[in-house]
């Protein structure tokens, strides 16, 4: 059974790119595991800080837990870099813990993609800082980033 493609495929333009970058962000956002893993291939692997993880199973999984200890979840993305079928990221979200500490993580990604414009691998290196409520950005309302918030860049993360 051949799977689904996710569109835009490989080779990238720079606005393909930023395309998978901004639906990456918001599949994330919106906290839904499973429905994430369908952005990965079936055989997808993972490295993200010092755990691997290999398959969509796995996958869901993984981010069944972040989601469940990362409280108030949001996350902004920002192209770094791409070719044919490689994509470079990064990041910053922000999460409360369940003793109420506020966290700031910052990284970068790396992804390639299949011919279905799956993703295939992805490399993220992640670093936490706590932080003061009062110094959270990410402060939109909905799980959505809203096209008009500012960039990480343009927040000077």
């Amino acid at each position: 059974m051949q799977e689904e493609k996710r569109l835009p495929l490989p080779p990238f333009s720079k606005e393909d790119a930023i395309t998978k970058v901004r639906m990456a962000e918001n599949g994330w956002n919106n906290k839904d595991a499973q429905k994430i893993s369908m952005a990965y291939s079936k055989d997808s692997l993972w490295r993200n800080r010092n755990i691997f993880l290999k398959g969509r199973d796995e996958i869901v999984t993984f981010l069944e837990q972040k989601y469940a200890k990362e409280l108030e979840y949001k996350l902004c993305k920002e192209l770094w870099a791409y070719t044919d079928n490689k994509i470079a990221v990064r990041f910053a979200y922000e999460w409360k813990d369940n003793k109420g500490q506020w966290w700031r993580s910052y990284g970068n990604e790396n992804w390639e993609f299949d011919e279905n414009g799956l993703m295939q691998t992805r490399y993220a290196s992640i670093n936490d800082v706590a932080i003061n409520e009062k110094d959270r950005k990410f402060l939109w309302e909905d799980n959505l980033r809203p096209d008009d918030y500012a960039s990480l860049s343009e927040m000077g993360l």
